[in-house]
């Protein structure tokens, strides 16, 4: 999994919870909404050891009905969550937005990644984008793990938040 599919994980899981959520930095041209929208982003990335050489036990595969190695990372992504709203929704408009934002996060979050953190900056209008902003960062939790054969292939890798492999 790539981080332009983590960070489109994300955006689809808002669009979910009825929040119209768009991938920062889309490739085709954005349509102006007369509504609150988030842009989602991956502000940060960071790993660290899940076990012992990053070996982090067996499990059995009963589809393919045979044990697999599992080795990964814990890791911390950093998403950014920037709420957008026409002058017609304005400031009341970002706050209603994001008390449905971090009610959607706190119930369940993504799949594969466990929301640690949440936190709000100030409102302001963007003159040059006629638009009210306010930023918004998720810090959320997870496993980067690969799947390898008896013989050591690697079969897929995955991302996962919950603490079960």
């Amino acid at each position: 999994m790539t981080l332009d599919q983590v960070r489109e994980r994300m955006a689809e899981f808002l669009r979910g919870q009825d929040i119209d959520a768009v991938c920062a930095w889309p490739e085709e041209a954005r349509v102006r909404r007369d509504h609150v929208a988030a842009a989602v982003s991956l502000r940060a990335c960071q790993g660290g050891p899940g076990g012992f050489q990053d070996y982090l036990g067996e499990r059995y595969n009963e589809a393919a009905g045979r044990w697999e190695e599992l080795y990964g990372k814990r890791v911390k992504l950093t998403f950014g969550l920037d709420l957008y709203a026409p002058k017609g929704c304005g400031a009341a408009g970002l706050r209603d937005a994001f008390d449905r934002l971090a009610q959607a996060l706190s119930r369940e979050g993504p799949e594969g990644l466990k929301v640690k953190e949440l936190s709000c900056g100030a409102v302001r209008f963007e003159e040059g984008m006629g638009l009210f902003c306010c930023p918004v960062e998720a810090v959320c939790e997870g496993c980067v793990y690969a799947v390898a054969e008896e013989g050591g292939a690697f079969l897929e890798v995955i991302v996962r938040g919950d603490g079960r492999i």
